[in-house]
């Protein structure tokens, strides 16, 4: 069978869909041809780890920040200048410490508009431990302290990265890195029979320039960004169901991703039980989060050097 990467051809997405509305286009049918049932059983080994038998996925799905890109640097930059254009502080020059700090907190963002109210905070005294324990309440208060909307600091943080790139293209790129090896093991999943999809909170377009500077280029539908507007266990459950509507027979989905919250939540939901989860233990997460994985029934703790090899060996522990 020779190697497919599923090119859409002149098929465009149009970002106004939701994905249940796009995600049946032909490549579902194109997909269907490839898939081989081989569902996830649960459970625990003799040894305690997680059982999980399939020797390889049929869709590989990736979180974008944190498992294949590392834009800590353009987060600070970015997450600096909304907070200046929000809260207009007396100086644009942000306090010595203050990056550090920001990188700390990191692992707490699910989405661009809580990156400003992150430094709002630390700025406003709150401790770094108290962010990372309780976050949400703490964003919650900020905001309703403040008087900002999220939608505004979404906004403001997604205008300036558009200004960004629009004025220095390269700039904006160079303050990204990939995680060493990342980038090859992508290349030989295209040119493979996985069909490799990124779902992820950054808008896809910024996506799409990063990877296409690595001499990548994915079509629309593998890239499903904040566009979409919906959760990722959301966007699972509407690629498992297309996928399974037009092949007759549900896929094997692997969802690599650095959030341990965000597999906890794919986890809760009854129609994903058969979704492989991997906890990316390189990415933006805290040492207690891994330990946690590590003793789950379903996640597995995935480290860099196991993303390189054969899918079989990301289950070995």
């Amino acid at each position: 069978m020779k190697s497919t990467k599923f090119i859409l051809g002149s098929k465009q997405l149009d970002q106004t869909l939701a994905i249940s509305d796009w995600v049946c286009w032909d490549f579902c049918r194109m997909l269907a041809g490839y898939f081989v049932v081989n569902p996830v059983k649960r459970g625990r080994s003799p040894g305690g780890e997680p059982v999980m038998p399939t020797p390889i996925p049929t869709i590989l799905a990736l979180d974008f920040d944190g498992v294949l890109c590392d834009g800590l640097v353009e987060y600070f930059q970015t997450a600096w200048r909304a907070y200046c254009q929000i809260w207009q502080p007396a100086t644009s020059t942000p306090p010595q410490g203050l990056a550090d700090r920001f990188y700390r907190a990191r692992p707490v963002v699910e989405t661009g508009w809580e990156m400003p109210v992150v430094i709002r905070s630390l700025l406003q005294g709150v401790g770094d431990d108290a962010i990372l324990q309780d976050w949400k309440a703490i964003a919650q208060r900020q905001v309703a302290a403040d008087g900002v909307n999220p939608a505004d600091l979404a906004r403001a943080v997604d205008g300036i990265r558009d200004q960004w790139i629009a004025e220095d293209l390269e700039n904006w790129l160079s303050q990204h890195r990939f995680y060493p090896g990342v980038i090859e093991r992508l290349r030989q999943t295209l040119s493979s029979p996985v069909h490799p999809i990124i779902i992820t909170t950054k808008e896809g377009r910024f996506v799409h320039k990063l990877l296409q500077q690595q001499g990548i280029k994915l079509v629309d539908s593998q890239v499903l960004g904040k566009e979409i507007k919906q959760p990722k266990a959301a966007t699972l459950h509407a690629l498992l169901q297309t996928v399974e509507a037009e092949s007759g027979s549900p896929p094997t989905i692997w969802f690599v991703e650095d959030r341990l919250k965000t597999l906890y939540t794919v986890k809760a939901e009854a129609d994903l039980t058969n979704v492989g989860l991997f906890l990316a233990d390189w990415g933006y997460n805290t040492k207690q989060e891994r330990s946690q994985a590590q003793t789950d029934d379903r996640i597995y703790l995935l480290s860099l050097s196991q993303f390189a090899k054969d899918f079989f060996t990301w289950t070995v522990h």
